[in-house]
This record gives structure tokens, sequence and C-alpha cells, in this order.
């Protein structure tokens, strides 16, 4: 019977001492809790233009809600759209007997390269023009448009568009791939704008012949007289 008289006392003495231990903790944190709210309240009404100095000065918090929206929005955002660039238009089929076009002949000149020409020989030249494009077309090749001029230096000694009679035209059918062909011979006289007089005789040396055809050029021939 005393064994558990004892055992009684002493459990009631372990709860009574456990219910003062969680009422000291109780008083202590509502103490810690209490005092810490009015001191910053006191402070903030004792300095008010520190604080408001200070909460200009503080930059805005950025609420991450609205920040991560913002993020996506900027991802999710479709791009400008990039302007189509027009399609070049198609150039029209050529018809056959049209003007020929520049692209589409090859202008070539033969003879009198780097020959010799002694006593009365005359210079000869054969002047080639070739239509590469698709269909037959139409070119003048009179004497005005396709040029055959002979130099010396800086010296123009003859030229087929001098002493020209007559409208100087001579329209040519070209056919594809097949060239026309002009043979020239050079009478070893000077030319010039005024045919009333007889040209004089071009002196020994060396010549240089060129064909040109609106903006064509052939290959210079070289030559020689004695």
């Amino acid at each position: 019977m005393r064994g558990d008289g004892g055992d009684i006392y002493w459990r009631r003495r372990m709860s009574v001492l456990v219910a003062v231990l969680v009422v000291v903790a109780v008083v202590a944190w509502a103490c810690s809790s209490g005092g810490s709210g009015p001191e910053r309240t006191s402070s903030a009404q004792s300095s008010p233009s520190a604080s408001g100095s200070t909460a200009a000065k503080t930059t805005p918090a950025v609420d991450p809600l609205l920040a991560g929206l913002r993020t996506l929005a900027m991802g999710t955002a479709s791009p400008s759209p990039t302007p189509t660039p027009k399609a070049a238009p198609s150039e029209r089929p050529r018809r056959p007997g049209e003007p020929c076009e520049e692209k589409d002949l090859v202008l070539s000149l033969q003879g009198g390269r780097e020959e010799i020409y002694a006593g009365d020989a005359r210079p000869t030249f054969l002047v080639t023009l070739v239509n590469t494009g698709s269909v037959m077309c139409k070119a003048d090749v009179g004497p005005r448009a396709m040029e055959i001029k002979i130099t010396s230096g800086a010296d123009r000694i003859w030229s087929t568009a001098d002493c020209v009679s007559g409208p100087g035209t001579e329209v040519k059918e070209l056919q594809r791939g097949v060239p026309y062909v002009r043979s020239l011979e050079w009478d070893r006289r000077r030319s010039s704008s005024d045919c009333r007089s007889t040209p004089p005789a071009a002196l020994p040396g060396t010549y240089v012949a060129v064909a040109r055809m609106g903006k064509m050029r052939t290959n210079k021939g070289v030559f020689h007289l004695r």
C-alpha cells in the first residue's frame, strides 16, 4: 500500500512541475511578442521624415507573380511578321522578229592580227555577229551601227561610219546560232567626215582595228603597213 501511495505522490509532483514550465514558456513568448510591436510603432512615429526618405530610396518590391506573367507573355508573344519579298516579274517571252538585245549578241573580229602588209597589199577583216537568243531577231548591221575603225596611237585613221551614202542602215534577220559575216578590205587610205576631197594614203606603221556595235567591242587586231 505504501509503494502505491509513493508512486501516486511523485506522479502528482511531476504533473505540477510540467504545468508550471508550460505557463512560464507561454508568458515569456507573450512578453517578447508584445514588446517588439510597440517598439517598432514608436520608432516609426518618432521619425516620420526618416521613414519617408527611406521609403523613397527603397526600390519597390516586384510581385513574383506579376514578374512571372510578364516573362511568360514576352516569351510567347508572336514575332513581327517578316515582309515577304515580292517576286520579280517574269520576263515576257521573246517573239521572233523583234529587235535583238545586246545580251544575246556576240561580236567578233578576225584578221589583221600581227600581220605585215607590204607594197600594195590591203588588210582584210572578217566581222562576225551571232544571235544566241532563243528566237530569231533583227539587228542593224549598217556601217554606222556596226562600225569598224582603224587607229594608229591616238590618231583616228579610218572608219566605216565616214562618208556613208544613203540612210546607212541595213537590218538583217539573225537566226539563232547562225553567224552573220561581213568581209572588209581597207584600201590603205585615211577617211574623214569631209568626203569631197581625195583622202591621203596611210603611212607605214603599226595600226589597230576594232569593231563596235552599241556597247559591244571586239578584241584589237594589230597589223603593220610597210
